[in-house]
């Protein structure tokens, strides 16, 4: 039975249980029934992640990944904000529709697969955190992330190709959780891009929040551009288009912004260059890895398809860099963690890598963008 591991953390496993299979809401329902009285009751994180490890006993552990520190941007009369970035791989699209052909069905398994999501999300512990490809927001991240003290929100693509796939668990999205705690939401606007001049299928949200500690506002961005080869300029007119909302949503760049995302593109494209050179002042975090600053990491992303092996840079952590510093970035998996047969893997539970940065403001927040 799910409901019960026959020791005290039973009642959180009934929740993290619950959402182990489609199945699960007919053939358990007096879980559910439990889940719904507790369902405001705060997960302490240590425990959420002794159960993720449970379920994963039988896999590998886990990477291990460090952060680069940058000494000269360390001084801040506040604590970092760490913004974690992560296209998690859409179940359906995982399991029916992306053809990772060196990737056993066994290792795509969503009961395992989303406790090696959440244990990737667990050890780093981001203040924001900014996902693409997001299927299982009702009944896992809401749920889950909402009790470990994240205010959530969806926006889910308006015909999504998950829906394509036989039993699959509803469309896919971008999603943000940012910690009530730290975080009050002042405005959230939800952004169906337009590519000339025509509405499309993917989507952003950008909510401003105001720091408890510091009072100041800064907006968050999240997005998942276009795919594939040939949609260059259909990508590049739905980055003018977010660049647009982001500067009427930002006032003109007077309110710092990130903005996190699989752009499907790399860096030799248009709309990278549209972000690089806007007026809203941006820089790409990921590229303080790099030894002169200037250069983006070599993949982000690294699979294999019929079609091919794939390793691609497209994911990007954007940020107004007058406003914000880059104090440490994660670095990336190396081609030996990874592994011969790429991502996803037993070991790693998306083909794209996780991002994650810590921001500080600037000393000086009259300084003008």
């Amino acid at each position: 039975a799910v409901c019960s591991m026959g020791n005290s953390t039973s009642r959180l496993y009934s929740v993290l249980a619950k959402t182990l299979s489609s199945g699960a809401v007919s053939q358990h329902q007096d879980c559910l029934e439990q889940l719904d009285s507790a369902q405001l009751d705060p997960i302490d994180p240590k425990d959420l992640l002794e159960e993720c490890q449970i379920v994963l006993q039988k896999r590998p552990p886990r990477f291990q990944r460090s952060f680069v520190n940058l000494k000269k941007n360390a001084a801040s009369n506040h604590r970092p904000i760490r913004v974690m970035q992560w296209n998690i791989l859409a179940q359906a699209l995982g399991e029916g529709k992306d053809n990772f052909v060196q990737c056993p069905m066994e290792a795509l398994k969503w009961e395992e697969r989303k406790c090696l999501i959440l244990e990737e999300i667990l050890a780093y512990k981001p203040d924001i955190l900014c996902l693409q490809e997001v299927d299982h927001y009702f009944d896992t991240f809401e749920p889950l992330l909402s009790r470990l003290g994240y205010q959530c929100t969806f926006f889910p693509k308006p015909w999504s190709p998950c829906l394509d796939v036989e039993r699959n668990n509803g469309p896919d999205g971008c999603a943000i959780f940012f910690l009530k705690e730290r975080f009050e939401l002042i405005n959230s606007a939800n952004i169906r891009l337009t590519a000339m001049k025509l509405k499309t299928n993917q989507v952003a949200i950008a909510q401003t929040l105001k720091c408890h500690e510091t009072g100041r506002l800064f907006c968050i961005a999240v997005t998942h551009l276009k795919a594939r080869t040939g949609w260059e300029r259909f990508r590049s007119a739905q980055g003018c288009d977010l660049l647009q909302n982001l500067k009427n949503i930002t006032q003109g760049a007077k309110i710092p912004l990130i903005v996190c995302g699989d752009f499907n593109a790399e860096p030799t494209e248009e709309v990278y260059r549209e972000f690089s050179n806007s007026s809203l002042n941006l820089n790409s975090a990921y590229k303080v890895l790099s030894p002169d600053g200037q250069s983006e990491p070599p993949y982000t992303t690294w699979k294999i398809r019929p079609s091919g092996e794939c390793r691609h840079t497209l994911d990007y952590i954007w940020y107004s860099q007058h406003a914000l510093n880059v104090n440490s970035a994660l670095g990336l998996l190396t081609e030996e963690q990874i592994g011969p047969n790429r991502l996803p893997s037993f070991n790693y539970p998306s083909d794209h890598l996780s991002l994650v940065c810590d921001f500080s403001f600037n000393q000086d927040p009259d300084r003008l963008l």
